[in-house]
């Protein structure tokens, strides 16, 4: 654990950063000066994500819901879209790389907003339709035309997380712990997450006290 993160930080880290790394420079081939739209950037995955976009060079578009734009403002995004007063895949703009990590947005409504030769990677999913369109028709869509989309899985390495420390050790990028719950109330942290109300990350704590 880096030295300027606390243990709740610290925990919050490994797994949802090295998806953002691994989504923006592996699959997206993020390049400084581009477009990046994330959607779903208040959450545990899209909020490292703005940040490590934001370190690599990008311009940077959070997606969010109206109590959280705020919170994805204070990370660094260059710009957030309330998606409940504005529809992305609607307003004419464009981008170079769209990162999805939460939303349930047709894959196709996503094409519009997408820049040619171009891509689109999803990490996860909101429903099985949506994970279902992208490991089926992401392919196909993408030999049919010249933007890329797909699904990705995440496979940390050793290198990654120390990319990612680096990062940490530097303020480059900061976690955002939202709540922390004691391993008993395990239910409640399930319940907070499923009614979309996180912002960051949500820790649980298994080390009993006293």
């Amino acid at each position: 654990k880096p030295a300027n993160l606390t243990f709740a930080q610290g925990a919050a880290v490994p797994e949802a950063a090295v998806s953002a790394l691994q989504g923006l420079r592996d699959h997206g081939q993020i390049q400084p000066g581009q477009k990046v739209l994330i959607n779903g950037a208040s959450g545990g995955v899209g909020h490292f994500a703005v940040q490590i976009a934001k370190a690599l060079g990008a311009e940077v578009t959070g997606v969010c819901s109206t109590r959280k734009v705020e919170m994805v403002r204070s990370i660094g995004a260059d710009y957030v879209i309330d998606y409940t007063q504005e529809d992305f895949t609607q307003n004419g703009q464009q981008y170079d790389l769209i990162l999805a990590v939460g939303g349930d947005v047709p894959l196709s409504a996503y094409r519009r907003a997408l820049r040619p030769e171009v891509r689109y990677v999803m990490i996860g999913g909101s429903s099985m339709k949506q994970l279902f369109q992208a490991m089926l028709l992401g392919p196909w869509l993408s030999m049919t035309g010249k933007q890329k989309l797909g699904l990705m899985l995440v496979k940390p390495t050793q290198a990654d997380l120390a990319f990612v420390a680096e990062l940490l050790e530097t303020g480059k990028v900061v976690p955002v712990v939202d709540k922390t719950y004691p391993f008993a109330e395990l239910p409640d942290a399930i319940r907070y997450l499923e009614a979309g109300r996180a912002q960051g990350k949500v820790v649980i704590n298994v080390v009993q006290s006293g």
